[in-house]
């Protein structure tokens, strides 16, 4: 009996250290949506009242146009700043306004791809589409 015991719960312990592997396999790469969050209402959506008078909401696009934009990586067509999403994310970016925004200013060392995670992670999460659509008020 105390073997079978032991047989059991070894098998158990097995299938949780797979599963967890699996799991953080699976979570590796994907951004945190809270910290999406802060960024996005703190940095674009304050950047986008200043310079155009408007805001975009996640829930302005569905999450599959969320990934085409940033995919895309052209935020500016008109030419008024750099066109790059990617920069608009990069740290280089973050320390360039960093004395004028907090939020910029608490992300400066957070590498570039994370950044860009997190803030797809908010999108998505809060597209139009998604279970839960967020706006920036």
């Amino acid at each position: 009996m105390k073997t079978q015991n032991k047989i059991k719960s070894l098998m158990t312990l097995v299938a949780g250290v797979v599963l967890a592997g699996y799991m953080g396999n699976t979570m590796a790469g994907a951004g945190n949506d809270k910290v999406g969050r802060v960024y996005f209402k703190m940095v674009c959506t304050v950047c986008h009242m200043t310079q155009a008078g408007k805001s975009f909401a996640p829930a302005s696009r569905t999450m599959d146009e969320w990934r085409a934009y940033l995919a895309a990586d052209k935020h500016d067509v008109s030419g008024a700043s750099n066109p790059s999403v990617k920069y608009h994310l990069s740290q280089e970016y973050r320390k360039s306004i960093q004395e004028q925004n907090k939020a910029a200013k608490k992300f400066v060392d957070m590498s570039d791809d994370e950044m860009y995670a997190n803030v797809l992670a908010f999108v998505v999460k809060g597209a139009k589409d998604s279970d839960t659509p967020a706006t920036c008020e």
